[in-house]
């Protein structure tokens, strides 16, 4: 893979695709700049050669063609700046490829900063579209995929983009190029035993990566609410709980093939369970046998969090993708956090799959405890799947 340090770009218009897409609370406040602390690397070497820097990323899922304050990146500007202890201004554009933002860019001078408008006001975006792509090329002499955590979606400034340029005109930038390298290496040639930890709420979004880490894992620990799908399976009565029936089979596929290869297989053995998802009901630490038939599973318990830290104890290595209950509710959150804190304190080497669960080891404050916190959910999980992702793709092209 191609990286930034292989290309000379001292003196010209660099485009950098980041990803800034970073939680907010209710007032507009960013709760957690990580992604944007991990893209600084890139930009300063840029900075270091005298470049023109047009920063580009998405923020949320705005309408397209609509603009909505709330889903501007004008906050990232800010933070970029007090984060870079610069002193001239990050300049923001009012729009992405319109009159303001070609007009900034064409009268930036060495070492300036533009970053534009969220590329998903922009129809042509999320479509992958040739023209927009075009638009976005013709701001820059180089351009650079430096947003791992958007790399798995095949869109314009991400796919389409990178067609417009020759090959020695463009390369990852340093974030992408350190997250690709340490997931694969781990994959490939992980040090044993091997435990991969894998949560959330559905199988569907994981089931590709979870058959392909069967085949290189030595343990896995489910929790969330994708485990109940497995407990059906299994003839549990799992209540109102979250289920995909249609998946039961695969389900209980992939577990006779962890037996067959003799994978050790973990599922809760209790759970926390409520009448309804909310944190004004009474809730009870129950036997996974013993769920309500009108009540739904929205954490694991006490015993599956001990469980979970003995089958921990002899690891090396661990990759950990999805929190173990609806950790975004105080009250349902422990056993999340109580796996945060596990998989922390162990001697392994400890990959954090990016989004929710990297927002997990932020809450535990276990992030600096963590060998390696990724900065994308979906993108680690098609890396993991083996998948080729379409930003890498588009680089080589």
């Amino acid at each position: 893979m191609r990286s930034i340090k292989n290309l000379n770009i001292d003196g010209k218009r660099v485009f950098i695709r980041c990803d800034f897409n970073v939680p907010k609370d209710e007032f507009g406040n960013i709760t957690d700049d990580r992604r944007i602390r991990e893209s600084l690397q890139t930009i300063r070497y840029c900075i270091d050669r005298d470049c023109k820097i047009i920063l580009a990323s998405h923020y949320e899922r705005p309408e397209a063609g609509k603009y909505e304050e709330k889903f501007s990146l004008a906050p990232i500007a800010k933070r970029i700046h007090t984060l870079l202890k610069i002193k001239r201004d990050v300049l923001m554009a009012k729009d992405v490829v319109g009159d303001d933002a070609k007009s900034k860019a064409s009268n930036m001078e060495a070492g300036d900063i533009l970053l534009l408008e969220n590329l998903r006001y922009e129809v042509g975006e999320t479509t992958n579209d040739s023209k927009f792509a075009k638009e976005l090329a013709s701001l820059a002499d180089i351009y650079i995929n430096d947003a791992f955590g958007a790399c798995h979606r095949k869109h314009a400034s991400i796919y389409a983009i990178a067609e417009e340029f020759d090959k020695e005109d463009k390369a990852s930038g340093f974030l992408m190029a350190k997250e690709v390298n340490f997931f694969s290496k781990v994959i490939e040639k992980p040090i044993r035993p091997f435990i991969a930890v894998v949560g959330g709420s559905k199988v569907s979004g994981k089931l590709e990566a979870l058959t392909n880490l069967i085949t290189k894992v030595d343990k896995v620990i489910i929790g969330g609410g994708m485990a109940f799908t497995f407990l059906k399976a299994q003839g549990y009565e799992i209540g109102t709980s979250l289920v995909e029936d249609d998946l039961i089979e695969e389900a209980r596929a992939i577990m006779e093939k962890a037996k067959s290869l003799g994978v050790k297989f973990y599922l809760p053995v209790d759970v926390v369970v409520a009448p309804e998802f909310s944190d004004s009901v009474p809730v009870k630490y129950l036997p996974t046998q013993e769920i309500p038939s009108n009540w739904m599973g929205l954490d694991i318990g006490p015993a599956s969090s001990r469980l979970f830290r003995e089958a921990l104890n002899d690891a090396q290595t661990i990759i950990w993708n999805g929190p173990m209950g609806v950790y975004e509710m105080d009250k349902y959150s422990k056993g999340s956090l109580q796996m945060s804190h596990y998989i922390a304190q162990t001697h392994a080497t400890t990959i954090v799959g990016g989004g929710d669960t990297a927002d997990v080891a932020q809450r535990a404050g276990d992030v600096d405890e963590m060998t390696f916190v990724s900065t994308g959910g979906g993108a680690s999980l098609k890396l993991i799947e083996g998948i080729k992702l379409p930003g890498l793709e588009a680089l080589s092209l």
